[in-house]
Formats: structure tokens, sequence, C-alpha cells
């Protein structure tokens, strides 16, 4: 194994388990064996992940932006970031529309499958809307309200306030810069080291990512709802892996044509964050990994990596996005509704900027998805409809999401004069001869 890429490790942990799982169900106790006994070992990789996100937000961050020593750099990084990131959005949303008008999957529904969707996914629907509920209920500046934390500790305690930590490494990094040399220095070198030690766990823990992403397939196989509501769905799952796959295209095309990096390039560095993402189903789980490889792989110097990745974690979700489009006109496709033009104009408005302040609301993308479709006027219990495949296609859906983090940040970085050649480490090399 260790002579193996960790992208192919990764893959073929994927492809192992996904193999054990098919085989344990066909023993009566196969499904027990592996959510007791298989499935805790993919949940203890991704809390590994989890861990050392905040701490690895915060040394990074205070890192990159101390070391920028100009307030109007920071100003000039973070518009563009910010700026790539809404236009990038505005492509996703355009091409999920533009696919789910051509294929129509809403139309292959029948009543009957319609009706028993419903039903069985009721429950998940329901918490949803009541989530979006409260969230509509909220000032129009909540979002804004909401990344200034009141409290540091208690922001680093929670994965879902990314948003205020980075605000809060964001705000310490600019004052370290406006203090004296000789003052910031002690402090600057506390988290140079911080980081370096944070960056080392990754590595550590990338040892166990193939043993991670072979328990969490097999348990998704295991879990996975009849074979039957996956046939009703197939048209619409293709709809959203289509789109995908057509994001992930323009990513290579717009990396190519400003970095003159080639595609290939481009997605053997990022490979390896793409498969663990696919298996995690979460951009922050995966940040770790995403920087790792963006800097190493793909000669982002590490004060845009640290600065343009963690921002890009939490507002970033351009598959999100594309998914939020084609399942909005699904549904109201399935419905027997047409939408109009504005109707779909609204969904790209809406869904752009659900996806910049979807980062405070828990369970962001189906909620958000809610907010979509009250705003062009579609039934918001058709949610019940696209639960039976949610799982799967989150896990594409993410993939895209940090393969467009990694994008901008190459782009970011060659505005600045900051992407050089890659300079890759192993978790070793202080101990190698």
């Amino acid at each position: 194994m260790k002579k193996l890429a960790l992208h192919w490790q990764i893959l073929l942990g994927m492809i192992l388990g996904v193999v054990f799982a098919l085989i344990m169900t066909q023993f009566e106790w196969g499904s027990t064996f592996v959510s007791k006994w298989i499935k805790p070992f993919g949940n203890m990789f991704i809390s590994a992940l989890k861990l050392i996100a905040v701490p690895l937000i915060l040394g990074s961050l205070i890192k990159g932006v101390s070391d920028l020593k100009d307030i109007s750099k920071l100003s000039l990084m973070g518009g563009r970031t910010i700026g790539i990131y809404i236009f990038t959005t505005l492509i996703a949303v355009t091409i999920g529309l533009g696919i789910v008008n051509i294929i129509k999957p809403g139309h292959s529904i029948s009543e009957e499958t319609r009706l028993q969707l419903v039903e069985s996914y009721k429950g998940d629907a329901d918490s949803k809307i009541a989530a979006a509920a409260k969230q509509k209920e909220a000032g129009p500046l909540q979002a804004l309200e909401d990344i200034v934390p009141s409290n540091i500790f208690q922001a680093a305690s929670d994965n879902g306030n990314m948003l205020q930590v980075i605000f809060f490494a964001i705000f310490f990094g600019v004052g370290l810069i406006l203090i004296p040399e000789e003052q910031s220095k002690p402090v600057k070198d506390f988290f140079d080291g911080f980081n370096e030690v944070i960056l080392k766990l990754i590595d550590i823990i990338m040892l166990v990512a193939p043993f991670g992403v072979f328990a969490l397939l097999a348990a998704l196989i295991v879990e996975a709802p009849s074979t039957d509501l996956f046939k009703a769905l197939s048209w619409y799952a293709l709809s959203v892996v289509l789109g995908l796959a057509l994001m992930m295209l323009v990513y290579a095309g717009i990396v190519y044509l400003f970095t003159k990096k080639t595609p290939t390039f481009f997605f053997n560095g990022i490979s390896p964050a793409q498969l663990l993402a696919f298996s995690t189903s979460s951009s922050a789980a995966t940040l770790p990994l995403t920087m790792e490889r963006v800097e190493e792989h793909l000669g982002v110097e590490e004060e845009v990596a640290s600065f343009v990745l963690p921002i890009g974690a939490t507002i970033n979700m351009d598959g999100t996005s594309l998914y939020q489009a084609v399942a909005a006109v699904f549904i109201a496709q399935a419905f027997g509704m047409d939408l109009s033009l504005s109707a779909q104009l609204g969904i790209i408005a809406t869904a752009t900027l659900a996806s910049i302040g979807s980062a405070a609301v828990p369970g962001a993308g189906m909620v958000m998805l809610v907010i979509v479709l009250a705003q062009a006027g579609i039934p918001e219990a058709g949610l019940a409809l696209i639960f039976a495949v949610d799982r799967p296609l989150d896990m594409c859906r993410t993939t895209v999401n940090i393969t467009g983090d990694a994008a901008v940040s190459m782009l970011v970085a060659k505005s600045v004069g900051k992407l050089g050649e890659p300079k890759e480490k192993h978790w070793d090399d202080n101990y190698k001869k």
C-alpha cells in the first residue's frame, strides 16, 4: 500500500468497502455486523478530521493574514476570492437549470411513486421545512450578524461555526499586522509552529484514510434505501451528476485559461481530496487534506491557500447550488408545474445567495433548498421526493465543492503572484536519512 499514491489507496479502500458491503448483505447478520463493527471506524476517521478543522483554520489563517504585512493585500485577496466564488456559483446554477430543462427528469415519476416517496420521507421533509421556516423568520442581516462571535471559545467548540472562527482568525491576523514587528514576532512564531504541528497531524491521519473510507462506504451500502426507489429517481440523479461533471470541466478549463496548468496536473493534484470529499460528504472534514494538496501539489503558496480555502469551505457551494437548481425544477416537474423564465431566474438568484449564507444553517443544503422552493412557489413537501438519493448525490456535490475551492485558490494565487511549483512533503520527512 505504501508504494501506491494516496488517491489510489483511497480509491482501493472505497471499492473494497462497496464489495465487502455487498457480500455482507447476502447474510442475514451482515448488515448488523457492518453497522456495529465496521461503521464506527469510519465515524472515528471523520471525527479525527473534524477534530483538527478548527485548529487548522485558526493556525493557518492567522499565519496567512499576518504574513501579508499589508492590509491592502488582504482586501485585494478577499475581494477577488469572494468575487470569483460568486461567479463560479452563478455558472453552476445556470448549468443545473439548463440540464434539468433538457432532460426533464420529473416527468418520469408516476403518481404512485410520488405518493410512496412523500409518505416514506415525510418526517425528514417536515424537519427541514421547520428549520427553513426558522431561518426565514430571522432578520435580513441575521446571517451577517451570526458571523461575529460573542465568545471565540464557544464558537471554536462547534464546527458549524466555521465563519465565526474565520472572522476571529482574520481579525486576529489584522491585529498582528498593525502592531510593531518586535511585539508580533513571538505570537507569529507560535502560530507558525502551531500550524506546522497541525499539518503533520494531517499527514498522520491520512495514513489511515483508505481504512476510513472503506468503513464509510461499507456502511453507506448496507444502509441504502430500496433499489426500487433509486430506479424511480435515476433520471433525476443522472441530471445532477451530469451537471456536476460539466462543472468539473468548467473548473479545469478556467484553471488552464488563467494559469496554463493542464487539467491532468490539476486533477492529479486534487484527486485524493476529491475522493475523501466523496467518502465523507463534508467540505469541512476534507479541508485539511484540501489545503495540503493545494499547497504541496498545485503550487499555491500557503498565505493564499490558508485564506481562500477555509472561506471556500464555508461559503463556496457550487455543487450544492447546482443540485438545488436541478432539485427545484425536478420537484416542480413532478407536480406538473411549468416554471416561467422569471421563476427560474429567481432560482438562480436565490440559490446563489443561499450558497453564501448557508454556512450558518444546520443541514445547509436541504434547508436552503426549502427556501429556494418557497421563492419559486414550488410545494415544499416535494422535498420528500429526493431524500432517497440525497446521500449519494451529497457525496458527489461535496466533491465538486472542494474542487471549486482548489480551482479558485489557484486563480487567486496566480492573480497575486503566489502560484509556484509543487513542493511535496511527507509525514516522516524529519526522520529520513
